[in-house]
């Protein structure tokens, strides 16, 4: 990883939101953690590791493109003409000098292009070259995802480059290697790169396709009618493109005798990051955070501490930014918040809740309820998921989620929002169903 100097990258900050007063007893301390990064700017940009910077572009960057290749993509046959489009658009997207690959996925994993273990760079002529290697691109065979996935993490690590990243597409089940196999897949290439997954049409398994995304910290959706790949495969890969930090690390040291009870991301998306710690020396761990361009992001950091008197106050957790190197040392983003807890008869003070964890604790309830309805409506209890997705539109409404309440009013009929009375609609679409479940996790940003 690059020691980048300051003048290149995005300049990280990190606040706190939280109500620090507790009344006597208390131990449970919540506190909403915004970390922003600004100014990066991908335009004349030097670096301490010159090699792991284009010139007067970002940094250095690999991508591998997994374009689903097996039988099902012939059914209709514009599904693999709408894929061959939107990777070459995904192509065209790419900075000069940035290293790529496509993988075409089947029950086995294809080098489409450049071939031989390695990676192009993209200029005008290995962009011409890719296209017209995506025209042998033909449906056929099954789905082992963990082999295109290991294929690519063999590509991207390749090269000597900052950034890593990864775009998958898919249609249908991972019907040709077990859970297992893909989950050890996962496992395997976890902090080596990122990736975005793509489940095309509706004959895929959601929870494949999100669990994809949630592994690698990239995102997931769904691409309902194929015709819309190319303009959702420009804009990931603008996305990818804008990446100037990767491997950013969430450090939280707590004192002795506090437990850590939670750790997640709950905006732009609600992601558990509780059980990726890993041990940072004494009372530290970090969390992976993925890579940064300019953008902002919410954590929901929860820890318990011992109970102490009124008037008493202690640090309860110090928050701060870095990226572990290659040789056990770590880079500080210079960022630091700071959670503290303060014991105080004031009962004013101290049940107030703060109104960006209020809000956030209702985005991630939001999230669980829509899953747990369609997982209920899924098994057929038809009540159990009524009072579930009753619940969610409650949460959408109150929490000014107008994305998510209009996908759930595909899902149901809403009699009333404000106490989450609905009826389940008799027929749902597929396609209505699935976009509900993938979206469920994102999130409103609480207005600050």
């Amino acid at each position: 990883m690059a020691n980048f100097s300051k003048s290149n990258v995005p300049q990280f900050s990190v606040d706190v939101y939280q109500n620090e007063y507790l009344p006597e007893g208390a131990g449970e301390v919540n506190a909403i953690v915004t970390v922003t990064a600004t100014g990066g700017g991908t335009i004349g940009s030097a670096v301490s590791a010159p090699h792991l910077f284009s010139p007067g572009q970002g940094p250095s960057a690999a991508v591998a493109i997994m374009v689903d290749c097996s039988g099902s993509m012939d059914y209709p046959a514009t599904k693999m003409r709408n894929a061959r489009d939107a990777t070459a658009a995904a192509i065209d997207t790419l900075r000069d000098g940035v290293h790529f690959a496509v993988i075409g996925g089947t029950h086995a994993a294809k080098e489409v292009y450049p071939g031989g273990g390695r990676l192009a760079v993209a200029d005008a002529t290995t962009r011409e070259q890719a296209k017209r290697a995506l025209r042998s691109l033909s449906a056929g065979g099954g789905t082992a995802i963990g082999t295109w996935l290991k294929l690519a993490d063999r590509l991207l690590t390749s090269a000597d480059v900052a950034i890593r990243h990864g775009i998958l597409l898919t249609d249908g089940r991972n019907e040709h290697e077990t859970p297992q196999d893909l989950k050890a897949a996962l496992d395997a290439c976890a902090g080596r790169f990122t990736c975005d997954a793509r489940g095309v049409g509706t004959d895929w398994e959601v929870k494949e396709v999100t669990g994809i995304a949630s592994a690698l910290l990239g995102t997931a959706d769904i691409v309902a009618d194929p015709a819309g790949l190319a303009a959702d495969f420009t804009q990931m890969m603008e996305t990818a493109m804008g990446k100037e930090v990767a491997d950013v690390s969430l450090r939280l040291w707590t004192p002795v005798d506090t437990t850590v009870k939670f750790v997640k991301q709950v905006a732009p998306t609600v992601e558990e990051l509780t059980g990726r710690r890993t041990e940072a020396g004494p009372r530290a761990g970090d969390y992976p955070l993925g890579s940064w361009g300019d953008e902002s992001r919410d954590y929901h950091v929860c820890v318990e501490v011992p109970a102490a008197n009124i008037g008493q106050e202690m640090l309860a957790a110090r928050i701060s930014l870095v990226i572990p190197q290659p040789d056990g040392t770590v880079q500080n983003l210079g960022a630091q918040g700071l959670v503290r807890a303060v014991w105080t008869d004031d009962m004013v003070a101290s049940t107030s809740i703060n109104p960006q964890v209020a809000h956030y604790t209702g985005q991630a309830e939001l999230a669980q309820v829509i899953q747990q309805g369609l997982d209920l409506r899924k098994s057929g209890d038809m009540d159990g998921a009524t009072a579930k997705l009753g619940r969610a539109v409650q949460l959408a409404s109150a929490s000014g989620n107008a994305d998510t309440a209009k996908l759930l009013a595909k899902v149901v009929d809403v009699v009333d929002a404000a106490t989450g009375t609905v009826r389940l609609k008799t027929k749902v679409e597929d396609a209505d169903e699935m976009t509900l479940e993938t979206r469920s996790t994102k999130t409103v940003r609480v207005k600050k």
